[in-house]
């Protein structure tokens, strides 16, 4: 930002002198530019990538075996301790609801 601001407050001709180059330049410059931030910017992308498709398999995996766990719990227990399991979640729903 301060270039930008310095340049206005010079003369003229530097700005246009500075223009000029960029004119100049800007085709061969920012090819060359791009070519070497391609690649950094694909590995940051493809980091991004991995860590999102891990966080989502932890948590798939942790949810799946909490649905298999509860499942054998219920195959074990038998309804009544279905029935027990609901009224205890159910119990447990009602007093997080009176603490808020």
């Amino acid at each position: 930002m301060a270039l930008i601001e310095d340049m206005f407050k010079t003369n003229a001709v530097t700005g246009v002198a500075i223009g000029v180059a960029a004119l100049l330049l800007g085709p061969t410059l920012f090819p060359a530019i791009g070519r070497v931030l391609r690649p950094a910017a694909k590995t940051v992308i493809k980091g991004g990538l991995v860590l999102y498709r891990e966080t989502v398999g932890a948590i798939g995996d942790l949810t799946t075996d909490l649905v298999e766990e509860a499942k054998r719990e219920l195959e074990h227990g038998g309804p009544e301790r279905a029935a027990g399991a609901v009224s205890a979640a159910a119990g447990n729903r009602e007093s997080v609801r009176e603490k808020h």
